[in-house]
This record gives structure tokens, C-alpha cells and sequence, in this order.
């Protein structure tokens, strides 16, 4: 599902990512861990078409993304991509199910076929009661659910989360951790966990360290 070949990625004279490659089966969870500065969350945004590397290539699902114009990778992250943060990035004017509708709405699907999803992700979430929340109405966690909810409503191929859990409670997060596998067994998610989460990172079926740009034994 992902191919990274050679990944090379340089600010100024700072080699941050330094020949990465990286295969990932479909619908495995991997997590990526290390110390601040080893290059992981580089790594992701360049997997996640957020930023090109200077040298190498990425595919995802056989088609590569280089050689994409700045409007082809947007089509194509919107399409086959969906990212988590540690900061749940909701837009407070709008509530958890218009959160959960923007990629929809993004890519031009009618309100009549997408919000059924919307709504059926968000009660498949536990949020069904909360539909009509906006974010500042919601706890840490649910606002957290929203945003897993607005990353897979387009149906992507792929599912890229950095540090998910790392503004949540001990308690929250653990939810959170469980919703990352209860999602590959119920829509066979590829997922890729950048974590700082020792616990999170042993409950891959791979775990990655990075150290200075590269992946390490």
C-alpha cells in the first residue's frame, strides 16, 4: 500500500531524513517512534503528500505521487489519505458533523450521498448524540473521535496519524488506541502511528525507531 524509496529530505545544510525506505501491506499498522528531531513527523508529512522530498519517490497504492501539480496532490491526498493530529485542527464555527462532512464537501459529493456517512461514522464513534455539537462543546476525546471521523469519510486508502493521543487524558487515550485497531478490522485501514506512546507503538504489527534520519535495528 506504501512503497517510500529513498526518501531524502534537506532544510538548508540539515539533512533531516537521510535515504528512508519504507514498505507498508495493506491494511497493516505500523508505528513509527523515536526521539524528537529523529525525523518522524517529516517522514509522515512527506508520506501524506504534505511536503515532496528532495530526493527519492512515494507510492501509495501503485500510483506515485511525484510529478503530482500542487492541485493533482491535493485531489489525491483528499481522495486516498487521512491524517490524525495531535491537535484534533476541528473548525470551531462548525459542528462535529459539518467537521466530519468538509472532505466530502470537498471533493464535490452531494450533501444527500455524504451525510448519511457522516452520520453513521460519528454514531459508529460513539457521537451519534453529538451530531449538532460544535467543538468547544465537546470533551478532549470526542473532539478527537470527530477528527478520526473527518479522516475516514472520504473512504482512504491509508490512515496517517501523528502522536493521536498525545493531548488525551491516560484514560482517553486509551479509547483512542483501541479505535485504531477496531478500525483495520471493521474498514482494513492501512494505518502508519507516529508515537511517542510506548503502549500505542507495541500494539503495531510493526514498530519502526528512527534516529537521525534513518530507521534503526
Amino acid at each position: 500500500m506504501i512503497q517510500a524509496t529513498n526518501i531524502v529530505k534537506r532544510f538548508g545544510d540539515l539533512e533531516v531524513l537521510r535515504g528512508v525506505n519504507l514498505s507498508v501491506s495493506e491494511g497493516e499498522v505500523i508505528s513509527i517512534v523515536g526521539a524528537s528531531g529523529a525525523g518522524k513527523t517529516t517522514l509522515l508529512q512527506i508520506l501524506g503528500t504534505l511536503d515532496l522530498p528532495d530526493e527519492g519517490e512515494v507510492r501509495i497504492g501503485g500510483q506515485s505521487t511525484a510529478g503530482l501539480s500542487r492541485r493533482e496532490l491535493s485531489a489525491f491526498r483528499n481522495a486516498n489519505l487521512g491524517f490524525v493530529f495531535q491537535f484534533h485542527r476541528l473548525l470551531p464555527e462548525f459542528s462535529a458533523l459539518e467537521n466530519v462532512l468538509m472532505p466530502a464537501w470537498i471533493a464535490g459529493t452531494s450533501a444527500a450521498e455524504a451525510t448519511p456517512r457522516a452520520e453513521a461514522l460519528l454514531q459508529e464513534l460513539g457521537l451519534g448524540h453529538r451530531l449538532e455539537h460544535n467543538p468547544s462543546e465537546l470533551s478532549g476525546g470526542e473532539q478527537q473521535r470527530v477528527a478520526v471521523a473527518r479522516a475516514l469519510m472520504n473512504r482512504p486508502k491509508v490512515l496517517l496519524a501523528d502522536e493521536p493521543s498525545g493531548n488525551l487524558d491516560s484514560e482517553n487515550a486509551a479509547l483512542l488506541h483501541d479505535l485504531f485497531f477496531d478500525l483495520r478490522e471493521r474498514h482494513g485501514q492501512t494505518v502508519v502511528l507516529v508515537t511517542h506512546n510506548e503502549e500505542l507503538a507495541a500494539r503495531a504489527d510493526r514498530t519502526l525507531r528512527m534516529a537521525d534520519g534513518r530507521f534503526v535495528s
